[in-house]
């Protein structure tokens, strides 16, 4: 995690606990010639454009207040919702997301694949067990939590 995303974090997550948001994930990234400071936000029920208005006002005048800048470069700060395939990180995530349909991205193949989607069965602090269906089955697989580059919750059509 770079030091920009840790120092943001620290400076959000009171203004987000004040609000009762959860900061679900926070990214500084350079898209062409510009810089963007993205914060995602949630809370129980979904997150509004007027929730992320206030949030966005609240953090703009914490972190224009500090000094030294934690971000000397220009940037777009975009505070929103993490939308319907809101990205599993903490552990916390994976537990809430328990019964639900994900996608699941792998660093190395397993079963000659590596992406996967199925209801999340089973949560360790090792492991996922997704129910995936294969063909016409339904099949139980577990994958390494250390071999996962990226969870997400996803739709299912």
């Amino acid at each position: 995690m770079s030091s920009v995303v840790e120092t943001v974090t620290t400076v959000v997550t009171p203004i987000t606990d004040e609000l009762k948001f959860e900061v679900v994930e926070v990214e500084f990234v350079k898209e062409g010639q510009n810089w963007f400071l993205r914060i995602y936000i949630d809370k129980p029920g979904g997150i509004d454009i007027e929730d992320c208005a206030v949030a966005s006002e609240k953090i703009s005048e914490a972190l224009d207040a500090m000094n030294p800048d934690p971000i000397p470069q220009a940037y777009f700060l975009e505070v929103s919702s993490p939308g319907a395939e809101r990205p599993l990180k903490k552990e916390e995530d994976f537990v809430n997301a328990l019964e639900e349909y994900v996608h699941v991205s792998l660093y190395t193949t397993v079963e000659d694949d590596k992406q996967f989607n199925g209801y999340l069965k089973e949560v360790t602090p090792e492991t996922l067990t997704l129910t995936v269906k294969i063909k016409t089955r339904d099949k139980d697989m577990t994958f390494e939590r250390s071999n996962i580059a990226k969870a997400r919750l996803a739709i299912k059509f």
